[in-house]
């Protein structure tokens, strides 16, 4: 039997990758768009099961284009047009934060998406990813996300789970053993490194990946958003973008979907840092 090829799925859908380190304000962007008619997603934070899909074992989440094999990209675009489907949208948006390692991968899957590219400032998604670090365990969280597994890849994970919630108990600075997107040597940083220094390099790593990845796309595919400006004004902020997406969307639309977006989170990071945790940050992520 032959293998099925991704543009043997019917494209019944415009993809929308929102692109973004960890804490960098992609839940906030993609609950925003999603409020828009016409667009839609995943009842989850994020689908990185689906998209490690075929390539579970993987140790890191930098995967080359070559790992979009036909029946992985097959995979994804099946859960995309199921999605479409099931919702009526025509743009399914997509935020998950490891696709920030791996820009090449996806758009080998999905040609045709349109990417919006997030960023905030490294001090405030450091502090923000280290709280998340050492969170306690959120169930409906966990289960939310878990529906998404692919059955095959459901003893992988379980397992997985289970050490990460081991390491945590027994780790002096109370932090998981893994959060977030995986970077190559990570988990050989995790051993000689502190928290902070951890989440400024995976910060980093995520930035410089996809700044690389998104430049080498064609022209017009991606819009660049400061989280600073989105949050200080969001509705002419999401305008510009739902016109880079083409959605016609009424101004009363657009002021609801933002209506729960606030400043108040930008800035003041560095409070939340201590003095060699800020020194050993900035050296990794610079001013």
């Amino acid at each position: 039997m032959p293998e099925s090829r991704a543009s043997d799925v019917p494209a019944a859908f415009s993809p929308v990758v929102i692109i973004g380190a960890p804490r960098s304000g992609t839940n906030m962007l993609r609950d925003a768009l999603t409020a828009v008619p016409g667009l839609a997603t995943w009842p989850c934070d994020e689908i990185n099961y689906i998209w490690r899909h075929g390539n579970v074992r993987h140790p890191s989440d930098e995967f080359p284009p070559a790992f979009a094999r036909p029946q992985v990209a097959a995979f994804v675009r099946r859960q995309f047009a199921s999605l479409a489907t099931r919702t009526g949208a025509a743009h399914v948006v997509e935020k998950t934060c490891a696709n920030s390692l791996r820009i090449g991968f996806v758009a080998a899957i999905l040609p045709e998406a349109r990417y919006v590219h997030i960023r905030r400032d490294p001090l405030d998604a450091v502090a923000s990813a280290m709280k998340r670090w050492r969170a306690p365990l959120d169930l409906p969280y966990l289960l939310r996300k878990a529906r998404f597994v692919p059955p095959s890849d459901l003893p992988y994970y379980a397992s997985r789970y289970l050490a990460n919630r081991v390491r945590k108990l027994a780790s002096a600075e109370g932090r998981l053993a893994t959060w977030g997107p995986r970077f190559d040597g990570m988990d050989e940083l995790l051993r000689r490194a502190g928290l902070a220094e951890v989440c400024a390099e995976q910060w980093r790593r995520c930035v410089t990946s996809a700044a690389r990845g998104l430049a080498d796309l064609p022209a017009g595919r991606v819009c660049e958003v400061r989280y600073e400006d989105f949050v200080r004004s969001p509705v002419p902020e999401l305008g510009r973008i739902l016109a880079f997406l083409e959605v016609d969307a009424r101004a009363a639309a657009v002021d609801a979907a933002v209506r729960h977006v606030k400043a108040t989170k930008a800035g003041g990071g560095a409070r939340h840092l201590q003095d060699e945790e800020l020194r050993r940050v900035r050296s990794i992520v610079g001013e």
